[in-house]
């Protein structure tokens, strides 16, 4: 695992970038700023090394606004309805970043602070970054501690472990937000797509799940057989257009 400086935020807080490799010639390159995931470099069929994540070389456009490139989201992930949300009868409103919802933890969710960063022991090249969340962080209740561990083994697998622990109730909802890319770089259109479900959650016209289960049969959301991700993006279909 290599260490080096990455930049500095704008209060002067050093982001550095480590580097995991292992035996292969792959590696991952996470950031300190989000435990982000800057790139992921594979080798193909013969043998060729690609990043097959989205990411920026630089630190700049990573603190500012981007789409969660590789980010470790939280406190929640996704959306909260009208920026509320009630547990044990006290209601906690949160930033409305998103329209009228609560996106990603808040514009200063986890993606935006700059994590501990230790060199794990584990089987393969291991890197764990912690992060403190303090009571009443972006609006939610109880103190959170919250660890990320990236592995990058020798078998090519990339594994990334949570745990978060609280002092007190709270709602907790972690991710890992990377855009793939396999081919390395180019449309992916052509991508070949299957997905082991008969049903798909719909939502309305902000993002927010309806509270129904519908069939993809006859839908664009059917992959239960390979198709290629392109033949199902320019159907007219309400739910394509609200996600």
């Amino acid at each position: 695992v290599d260490r080096e400086p990455f930049g500095e935020m704008p209060d002067g807080t050093l982001v550095e970038r480590y580097t995991l490799r292992n035996a292969h010639g792959g590696a991952a390159r996470v950031l300190t700023l989000g435990a982000t995931l800057s790139a992921l470099l594979v080798p193909d069929r013969h043998g060729r090394l690609g990043d097959v994540v989205l990411g920026f070389d630089a630190l700049e456009p990573y603190a500012g606004a981007h789409p969660f490139f590789g980010s470790t989201v939280g406190r929640y992930a996704n959306r909260i309805a009208g920026g509320t949300f009630v547990l044990d009868g006290v209601a906690y409103p949160l930033a409305r970043n998103d329209g009228p919802n609560h996106l990603h933890g808040g514009p200063l969710g986890f993606h935006h602070r700059v994590w501990a960063a230790t060199v794990a022991s584990s089987e393969g090249a291991a890197l764990t970054l912690a992060l403190e969340s303090a009571d009443g962080d972006e609006g939610y209740p109880g103190a959170l501690s919250v660890r990320v561990t990236y592995t990058l083994g020798d078998d090519g697998e990339l594994r990334i472990e949570y745990a978060a622990e609280a002092d007190r109730a709270t709602v907790v909802n972690l991710t890992h937000h990377s855009y793939f890319n396999l081919a390395g770089e180019g449309d992916v259109r052509a991508h070949a797509l299957e997905i082991a479900a008969s049903r798909f959650v719909p939502i309305d016209d902000t993002g927010i799940p309806l509270g129904e289960l519908r069939p993809v049969e006859r839908t664009p959301m059917d992959f239960t057989r390979p198709t290629a991700v392109g033949a199902r993006l320019e159907a007219r279909d309400e739910q394509l257009r609200a996600g």
